[in-house]
């Protein structure tokens, strides 16, 4: 891990503040994909840098290429942290979200994903979109962990470039599994309900 990403990370912690709080889960290297709320750019950077650092070296979050490809500074970030970058605009069929994710992460990676896709001001969670369900049926070994982003979107608010350092929290929960005949609707609504349980723990 270079001097940079470890900067950057240091950074983001003293920006937000963050407090993690680990609820009946473990800290481990296993592959995992971790699940969170949407509600500001920093989601990803925050989350990733609130892991420790033995799980920062091996877990991509999943950003938009259009957000962290433009400028000079967002994209060298997207590099330090290694982020896998989803073209939202130009999907195609044979190189859909889901393939790209399973190719990058291989054996070896975790992954950092948004299932609400786009960012939510809103208190309430959006539905779920289909992305999160078919990545557990084509890889039904990775761990699925559920996590709550609280305070983040008032750090770096809708239309705002310079963060504002508030105190901010993040709660990792119990890992949970796609359950065999489970269908889509039954597990999204599922796992949503995983995230917002975290939200009064």
């Amino acid at each position: 891990m270079s001097l940079t990403t470890n900067v950057l990370s240091v950074v983001a912690k003293l920006l937000c503040g963050s407090s993690v709080r680990w609820v009946d889960c473990q800290p481990e290297t296993c592959q995992r994909v971790y699940f969170a709320n949407h509600t500001s750019h920093l989601d990803a950077m925050i989350l990733w840098s609130s892991l420790p650092r033995q799980l920062r070296i091996v877990t991509r979050p999943v950003a938009a290429k259009d957000y962290w490809e433009k400028g000079i500074v967002r994209k060298y970030m997207a590099e330090s942290f290694n982020a896998l970058l989803i073209d939202r605009k130009k999907i195609k069929v044979h190189r859909s979200p889901v393939e790209l994710m399973i190719q990058a992460i291989g054996d070896k990676y975790s992954l950092i994903v948004f299932p609400e896709g786009s960012r939510n001001p809103d208190t309430e969670m959006r539905e779920f979109k289909s992305g999160l369900y078919y990545l557990s049926k084509k890889r039904p070994d990775l761990e699925l962990v559920p996590v709550y982003i609280d305070n983040v979107n008032r750090v770096l608010p809708r239309g705002e470039i310079i963060p504002v350092p508030l105190l901010s929290c993040i709660t990792i929960g119990p890992p949970m599994w796609l359950e065999n005949g489970e269908s889509k609707t039954t597990f999204l609504k599922r796992a949503r309900e995983a995230v917002q349980r975290l939200k009064d723990v």
